[in-house]
């Protein structure tokens, strides 16, 4: 160690600080758009396929615009209660999920294209939940959102290499005419479907295409990023609008396709689910792009609640130099500050997420369950009620029975969801065993 120093704002000049009394911040409206893809082109888009599949192409292409389109309305209603005067993080384990089920799918096609299609290649998640949470436990230790900008490029830029891929594919199995037939209700009841079962997949459906729509755990800490001229609020409508539209794009091209070549057998995850096999290097590549992606998107989800957690202990103990002091160190040519409170709260929070991935692995159950609780309280209900309070609505008024009539409907998908994901996931917890479950 070579001395060590508590960071304030004292250390800062008039022309370093914004004109709210914090550092001065430098991100616009591309950065800003960065972060809104780098979280909603997440885990979310390579269930849509499967989605699609279930809902069949009016209902899926439709609520997907839908949900869209509410996502732009209520994000803009955050974006307006942003410095006004008056003013649990699940998908840290979808993300590891969703990693580690990229890793195995890379060792699984490799040992597929060694010993063919029909080989036993089926392989236990765990030692890369554990591989990813290691990983996570080191950049957790990056000190706030500010500083994730690059990581955020990177992996938004492996969305697209991802969804592109996926879609690519899919494409290729279309234009060859080795397309699955498809319909306009989705799966078809038959032998291997009874109606209960195709409800019970149209209710974890919708879930999964809610969660590709969240990202208001961090809307926030996006908008603490911008400038202050332009407005804060003004730079993050353009930013929702410009990165929902590329999400909903990308989304509807990945989900169609992905129908498209598969039919009623459209895998889970069109990547991981080995609707392709080759060229088995490409397929890897886009699991790369996966991996590559959840690494930086956990960060940008899961710093919101580090600030949360560290700015109350902060406050609660104001004295104590063992949440409140900085170490300063330097390695060769590397300097960094080291916070022991930080260190060690946020390695107990990734070694709970990697606990937690390793002990309920299901991909599309899990990832319904956190939109249909992501959903309507942080998309919006809340957003609507600020919005009622900011403008002084008046109760039982026309905007706000419209208002209280979508909070509604979208509850009622909500629960409708949660249930579906609850039934799935009680489902399969009978199939394998704690900590044992092999891709």
């Amino acid at each position: 160690m070579e001395g060590e120093k508590v960071v304030s704002m004292k250390e800062y000049s008039n022309e370093e600080v914004d004109d709210d009394g914090r550092i001065k911040r430098t991100g616009n409206v591309l950065t800003a758009t960065t972060h809104v893809i780098t979280v909603v082109v997440g885990a979310g888009v390579l269930a849509l396929a499967w989605a699609i599949a279930q809902l069949g192409w009016i209902a899926g292409i439709t609520i997907m615009i839908t949900f869209s389109s509410i996502s732009i309305y209520t994000y803009n209603l955050i974006a307006d209660c942003y410095r006004y005067p008056d003013p649990v993080n699940g998908l840290t384990v979808g993300y590891t999920i969703t990693s580690s089920t990229s890793m195995v799918a890379i060792k699984k096609v490799i040992c597929f294209h060694k010993n063919g299609h029909g080989a036993y290649c089926k392989f236990s998640n765990n030692p890369y939940i554990i591989g990813f949470g290691i990983v996570q436990i080191f950049l957790s230790q990056i000190p706030n959102f500010h500083k994730l900008t690059l990581i955020s490029i990177i992996a938004a830029i492996s969305s697209f290499g991802y969804a592109l891929i996926g879609s690519g594919l899919s494409l290729v199995v279309v234009i060859s005419g080795k397309g699955e037939p498809t319909r306009w209700s989705g799966v078809k009841v038959g032998p291997g479907l009874s109606r209960e079962d195709k409800v019970w997949k149209i209710l974890t459906a919708l879930g999964n295409i809610a969660l590709a729509c969240t990202y208001s755990t961090v809307v926030y800490d996006i908008m603490d990023t911008l400038k202050s001229y332009p407005p804060e609020s003004k730079q993050m409508k353009k930013a929702n609008v410009l990165g929902i539209i590329t999400m909903t794009t990308l989304f509807l091209l990945c989900a169609s396709l992905g129908y498209a070549a598969f039919g009623d057998h459209t895998p889970g995850n069109i990547l991981t689910g080995f609707g392709f096999y080759e060229p088995f290097w490409l397929v890897s590549l886009g699991n790369v792009c996966i991996i590559i992606h959840m690494v930086g998107a956990y960060q940008v989800l899961a710093q919101p609640l580090f600030r949360i957690v560290e700015m109350g202990a902060n406050m609660k103990w104001p004295r104590s130099s063992f949440i409140n002091k900085e170490y300063a160190n330097k390695i060769c040519s590397f300097s960094f500050n080291i916070n022991m409170f930080r260190l060690i709260w946020r390695t107990i929070f990734v070694i709970m997420a990697t606990v937690m991935a390793m002990a309920m692995p299901f991909f599309n159950e899990f990832l319904s369950l956190l939109g249909a609780f992501g959903f309507w309280p942080l998309v919006i209900f809340f957003p609507i009620q600020m919005h009622i309070s900011q403008k002084q609505i008046n109760k039982f008024s026309l905007k706000w029975c419209v208002l209280q009539l979508l909070s509604f409907v979208c509850f009622m998908i909500s629960a409708c969801a949660g249930i579906g994901a609850v039934h799935g996931i009680c489902k399969n917890i009978t199939k394998y065993k704690l900590f044992m479950y092999k891709q």
